[in-house]
């Protein structure tokens, strides 16, 4: 368990506390991006593996709110646990055409955490309500779980594998069906989840339509590629 903070420290007080590790933040999200975008295996072919790259730090504002989220669900945070409780404070994210293309991240990844260049501070996870899609990603050993809101992506949550600094990034990987749904998502949820029963539903009707359309591009893909070879 997290230390457990003496006195509480104000939501200012924590915000200061997070700007003094950001510029180290910077420099590890740079390089974890960096490392997907150099890695040839990934950005070669037609079409490449990753598709594209978003990469971000979480700013002031948003760590505010998300402070008092938690502490209003009973969270204690203080500067002794905060970097703790709140892991994504900086958030990558590789975008791919179809499911297919996933394999050859996850052993990327793989590969750079048997190297000793990065850690992984939990079991990576793929959030999907697809029975599909839970068979195809505990093949990789992924742990899996569902999102009331029918979210759909793969977490790692990385570290330097010497880290002094007590710094990770979380690296969301999903395809761009996903991603689609998921800008969607986040303009009516975040950062306050809505509580129209509409868009609740509509979201999940989404949701399956983008299962849909990433099993036909991966068909699509695998009829072209058998074709040409």
């Amino acid at each position: 368990m997290p230390p457990q903070p003496e006195t509480p420290d104000t939501v200012e007080d924590l915000v200061g506390h997070y700007r003094k590790k950001k510029r180290i933040y910077e420099l590890f999200l740079k390089s974890v991006e960096a490392a997907f975008t150099s890695e040839h295996a990934l950005n070669s072919g037609t079409p490449a593996v990753i598709h594209s790259t978003k990469s971000r730090l979480k700013d002031d504002e948003h760590l505010a709110e998300k402070i008092n989220r938690k502490r209003q669900d009973g969270r204690v945070i203080g500067a002794s646990n905060l970097f703790q409780e709140i892991t994504d404070f900086a958030g990558l994210r590789v975008l791919h055409l179809h499911q297919s293309q996933f394999e050859a991240i996850h052993k990327f990844v793989e590969k750079k955490i048997k190297n000793k260049t990065w850690a992984l501070l939990e079991k990576p996870v793929a959030y999907t309500w697809d029975p599909d899609s839970v068979t195809y990603f505990k093949q990789f050993k992924l742990r899996t779980d569902l999102k009331p809101s029918y979210y759909t992506s793969v977490h790692y949550l990385i570290s330097p594998a010497n880290d002094e600094n007590h710094v990770c990034c979380e690296v969301q990987v999903r395809t761009l069906f996903e991603e689609a749904w998921g800008e969607i998502d986040h303009s009516i949820n975040y950062p306050n989840p809505t509580d129209k029963i509409a868009n609740i539903e509509q979201l999940r009707v989404l949701s399956r339509l983008v299962s849909t359309g990433s099993r036909l591009a991966d068909s699509i893909f695998k009829i072209h590629n058998s074709q040409s070879s």
